[in-house]
């Protein structure tokens, strides 16, 4: 998955920054989806759960929508890991977004659009971070 698609990655972009502001608009909060999926599992449920739920919907059916009009080809992504490394994986991914105070998308794209400092070092760890992991997986362990 290493091909040069500059329109399709400025549609995303463009779609992902829409979706950010509207939420921002419309109910005040940051659209990082560590924070939106685990307030899902709040002990209390109120009127949050229902954008949060709708959020996570709206994400997943793009998804789809893509895989059926063919405009994402589904057979060309693979997992050379098996279910267990998809899980370590996972919980990584959740041990960071704690201790890094979010994730990505909170912190690399509505951080950084409000020119948080907090978000650009976080943001600077994440892909140092991931850069690291693929040089170890492709150069290192060979993956």
């Amino acid at each position: 998955m290493t091909e040069f698609t500059p329109l399709a990655g400025v549609a995303g972009g463009l779609l992902i920054a829409l979706s950010a502001i509207l939420l921002m608009a419309s109910h005040g909060r940051i659209a990082g989806l560590s924070g939106i999926f685990g307030g899902l599992f709040a002990t209390e449920h109120g009127p949050e759960v229902k954008w949060r739920f709708t959020f996570l919907v709206g994400l997943l059916a793009g998804t789809v929508l893509a895989v059926v009009t063919g405009a994402f080809d589904s057979t060309t992504i693979s997992f050379s890991g098996g279910p267990l490394t998809i899980i370590v994986g996972g919980l990584l991914v959740g041990a960071g977004t704690a201790i890094g105070s979010g994730c990505t998308s909170g912190h690399g794209i509505c951080g950084l659009a409000r020119l948080s400092s907090r978000s650009l070092v976080a943001t600077c760890v994440f892909m140092a971070l991931a850069i690291a992991t693929v040089f170890l997986t492709r150069h290192v362990i060979g993956g």
